[in-house]
């Protein structure tokens, strides 16, 4: 068994215990920088790919990235849990390297060649067939290559620091996502602009070129990383010992207290049972479960947010190609509009690590400057007031080419994206640093991926509330056309979509101050180390009696 501290947090062994260090988190940097290049070009620019190269319709397109873009953030849960559970976190990150380098291969094969590619039909999705197995398969191994590495990549940097430097790891989050914005800032502007003019197939290229040598320098960093060796997977056998205590209680007593019991019954032997490693588990392994649930209230909390988030990369980019995009006698691309909240965020995140943090860690005495769920806090509520903006500004486009023939800049964007921008700094970065510094050790890549869960839930809630808005609003209207329904985007009600967010948002912010003031930070809550120690699982079956 690993180092134990003084609150009973049990560590795995390191391999290379005097590597690690900042030295070693920019090759991680590094890979986040080039990877992201392409992973956030495709998230900007991949709805007018689905519109114009493989016909869907605009909401079809809208709904299909939003689609795409939640499954790939739920998979991080599953590079989560491979890289504590079955291979080291740099090995994961390769693995998943690879995965999304062949689908980056298809998607250029289909881009590439117009064959490959569905005929317009006017309906919500064109693609079928051999191109329909073709493009499926080409976004799911990115999207999955994609998603696993960023499961991994940030506890194997936060794991380059000893866990009680917690100033440390709040500073390699925020250099982090950093390095993501600086990635993504190219990406939403060379990449999107040569898709666009020059070819999406060139466009994929790059994103690939980028990846492979992103990968190639994480896989240079290997000498300097300090290294943990990945454990069992404590959630998979309490899954599995959850189902067998299920199967015995459910034909005497189905009833809601046998959820919430089902952890404590996973630390009991049944009488006659020889112990086994997937008959009972130990106490410790229960009460990380445990705090890993205790988290899972202020994660639902953000889902609305991330929302909100899914306009921006949708709606939004499509606004965009019915205004002015002249900057001078430079078109811009629509697709490239989230530029304004990533530079917002490049220029901001620099600033607060290096001016507001020590202001701030003088005022509150907190190491971090204010606490993770503060952080988070500050960004659910700006996100209230993006959409509000947006509202604003999507009337202002709409009034002025319906009744005046007239495209406003495509700039006006920049207000609400610019709000968003800021909100994402503050959220995405607390909750990074919330789950992996409140995660058992064990468990921190999987922990760390619930920040990208919540990005997931968000879109698949996106998808769900398009469909819901359209059918009520369908129904109330004389047209029987929803909000969002029209193909001509000047005949839809967006405005009102982003009211709709916009109050949701508030409500949702009351929602969160509540469970944010109920949650108890781990070094708050009281833990008998004696409580805590693992016990064998001959001393489990001696001292451990079944419930009656």
């Amino acid at each position: 068994m690993g180092e134990t501290n003084k609150r009973g947090d049990v560590y795995q062994p390191m391999k290379k215990p005097k590597e690690g260090g900042f030295r070693a988190t920019l090759f991680i940097y590094g890979l986040m920088v080039l990877d992201s290049v392409g992973f956030i070009a495709n998230i900007a620019g991949l709805v007018l790919y689905f519109m114009n190269v493989m016909h869907f319709s605009i909401s079809g397109s809208a709904n299909t990235l939003t689609n795409y873009l939640g499954t790939v953030f739920l998979l991080t849960l599953v590079g989560g849990l491979i890289s504590d559970s079955y291979m080291s976190r740099l090995n994961t990150c390769l693995m998943f390297g690879g995965i999304e380098l062949l689908g980056y291969l298809l998607l250029i094969m289909q881009a590439h060649y117009p064959k490959l590619q569905p005929e317009a039909c006017g309906k919500y999705s064109c693609v079928n067939g051999t191109k329909a197995l073709l493009f499926y398969a080409s976004i799911c191994f990115a999207g999955l290559g994609g998603g696993g590495m960023r499961g991994s990549a940030p506890a194997l940097g936060a794991d380059q620091f000893d866990p009680k430097e917690s100033k440390h790891i709040a500073s390699f989050f925020n250099w982090f996502v950093f390095s993501v914005t600086v990635g993504a800032a190219l990406g939403v502007t060379f990449v999107v602009w040569v898709s666009t003019n020059k070819g999406w197939d060139k466009g994929f290229i790059i994103c690939m070129v980028c990846s492979f040598i992103g990968f190639c320098l994480l896989a240079l960093g290997k000498p300097y990383y300090r290294a943990r060796v990945p454990g069992e997977s404590v959630l998979l056998r309490i899954f599995f010992l959850g189902l067998n205590w299920f199967c015995l209680l459910s034909s005497t007593c189905f009833n809601m207290i046998i959820c919430y019991r089902v952890l404590d019954k996973a630390a009991i032997l049944p009488e006659g049972t020889t112990p086994k490693k997937w008959k009972v588990c130990t106490l410790t392994q229960v009460e990380e479960v445990k705090i890993l649930t205790r988290m899972m209230p202020v994660l639902l909390s953000t889902t609305l947010m991330n929302t909100c988030l899914a306009q921006l990369q949708t709606f939004s980019i499509q606004q965009g190609a019915l205004m002015n995009a002249k900057l001078g006698s430079f078109n811009v691309p629509p697709s490239s509009i989230p530029i304004i909240p990533i530079l917002f965020m490049s220029i901001l995140l620099p600033l607060y690590e290096i001016l507001l943090v020590p202001i701030l860690r003088k005022l509150t005495g907190h190491p971090n400057g204010i606490t993770h769920l503060q952080r988070v806090g500050v960004g659910l509520i700006l996100s209230a007031i993006s959409m509000t903006l947006a509202g604003f500004i999507e009337l202002k486009r709409k009034n002025a080419f319906v009744d005046h023939n007239t495209r406003i800049s495509l700039f006006w964007l920049s207000f609400h994206f610019a709000v968003f921008g800021i909100a994402d700094m503050f959220t995405l970065v607390g909750l990074m640093e919330f789950f992996y510094s409140e995660a058992p050790p064990r468990m921190r890549s999987l922990s760390t991926s619930l920040s990208f869960f919540s990005l997931s839930l968000g879109y698949y809630l996106s998808s769900v509330f398009v469909e819901i808005i359209n059918s009520v609003t369908g129904k109330l209207s004389s047209n029987n056309m929803g909000w969002l329904e029209d193909v001509d985007m000047n005949k839809n009600h967006l405005e009102r979509f982003y009211w709709f967010l916009a109050i949701v948002s508030v409500l949702n912010f009351g929602n969160y101050i509540f469970w944010a003031n109920w949650y108890k930070y781990k070094k708050d809550v009281p833990v008998d180390i004696r409580k805590l120690i693992d016990q064998s699982f001959c001393d489990a079956s001696s001292s451990l009696t079944p419930r009656s």
